[in-house]
């Protein structure tokens, strides 16, 4: 639906020269850009008490932070003001196709869509973003101004809700108009205003930090019950201070924690779990009449069905010794190394033909994994 001309340059340029190195204009990366949906829909969606809003406004400098869902729309001033609309691509089908261009970057690594509306001189002011974002522009104009990381920058609070930095210098300044995108890698300063009435879909991509990792891993350990290995000295010696804890016992402390991390099982279990669990709720429709193994098996010699992905599905797998670790949701799922190309149908496409999945003669592992996943609404037809 959306074709992605990144200038001159191939998915691959790209990737070597700009990305997570240096923000980058493209004019007209989508040409003739129809907007998948209007401001009217957008307030639509930030009536939903399941799908998170916010409006920011910045009257006189005020900056105000408003949180969703909104029952009207006083706060959306005819200027300075902006309506923030978190994870659309969950929600709106034809919002999500926006990402679809950009899973050039592996599946793990895309966040969501969010989708922004604002009156003229309406932005969120400038600030840093610790993951990397490309802005595409819809309807309307908006002014931007990005600047090179700078670890001098201070950041500070408007609010509670709402962090900014100081005054940068840019090195990119311009007007997007429809169909313009811009690629902001992390740490790059950046504040967009908008000209005129505009629309902004962010595509954002996911940026872990330690903290985050370990403590969503530590986690994972209690839930299912592993690390119970103990600490043993059986070589204990009389040393001339009781109170020291010396280097040996520190690293052997290191390397008993380090043995939960070298557990290739546990681990990649973990991996899949987190990385393909969504952030945001989903527009959930379980299958009202529960399909069978056998129904889907016979789905599969209709050449007129088509599967389709829910929108905001995080589908990823990791290649084991013996077998395909399909996640799915942050649901974890066992098929076997035979079925490989039928685990990428599910995971790099957003629909396919049922013959398709057919043609590729998949495991009955596979077909009871993926009637599963039908019948939580995940996949449907």
């Amino acid at each position: 639906m959306y074709q992605l001309k990144i200038n001159n340059l191939s998915e691959q340029e790209f990737l070597s020269h700009y990305w997570q190195k240096k923000p980058l204009l493209i004019k007209q990366g989508f040409t003739d850009f129809q907007d998948p949906l209007d401001a009217n829909e957008l307030a639509g969606l930030a009536m939903e008490e399941s799908i998170e809003s916010r409006i920011i406004t910045n009257h006189k400098n005020d900056w105000q932070t408003h949180q969703g869902p909104f029952e009207d729309f006083e706060q959306l001033t005819d200027d300075h003001s902006t309506l923030l609309v978190q994870a659309v691509d969950h929600w709106h089908s034809d919002a999500a196709q926006l990402l679809e261009p950009f899973r050039f970057i592996p599946n793990w690594r895309i966040d969501d869509l969010m989708i922004s509306y604002s009156t003229p001189n309406g932005g969120v002011g400038p600030h840093l973003d610790q993951y990397d974002v490309f802005i595409i522009q819809g309807e309307g104009k908006r002014h931007w101004r990005v600047g090179l990381p700078d670890p001098t920058l201070k950041q500070f609070a408007q609010n509670k809700k709402l962090l900014q930095v100081e005054a940068f210098e840019a090195v990119i300044d311009c007007i997007l108009e429809p169909g313009d995108i811009l690629y902001i890698p992390p740490g790059c300063p950046h504040e967009g205003y908008a000209v005129e009435n505009a629309l902004n879909y962010s595509v954002g991509f996911r940026a872990p930090n330690q903290q985050d990792l370990l403590s969503s891993f530590a986690d994972h350990i209690i839930d299912t019950e592993s690390g119970q290995k103990r600490y043993t000295d059986g070589n204990l010696t009389l040393r001339e201070s009781k109170g020291e804890l010396n280097n040996i016992e520190v690293t052997k402390v290191k390397t008993l924690m380090q043995g939960l991390l070298e557990n290739d099982t546990l681990f990649k279990q973990w991996l899949g779990t987190t990385l393909s669990q969504p952030k945001h709720e989903m527009d959930l429709a379980p299958a009202e009449e529960p399909f069978s193994a056998e129904k889907i098996t016979n789905a599969l010699t209709n050449n007129t069905i088509v599967f389709e992905r829910l929108g905001g599905t995080r589908a990823i797998y990791q290649l084991l010794e013996e077998n395909i670790l399909l996640s799915v949701n942050g649901e974890n799922y066992t098929v076997l190394l035979t079925d490989l190309a039928a685990v990428k149908l599910l995971t790099d496409d957003i629909e396919f033909e049922a013959s398709q999945l057919k043609f590729l003669k998949p495991s009955l592992v596979f077909i009871q994994t993926f009637t599963t996943l039908v019948n939580e609404g995940i996949w449907f037809n």
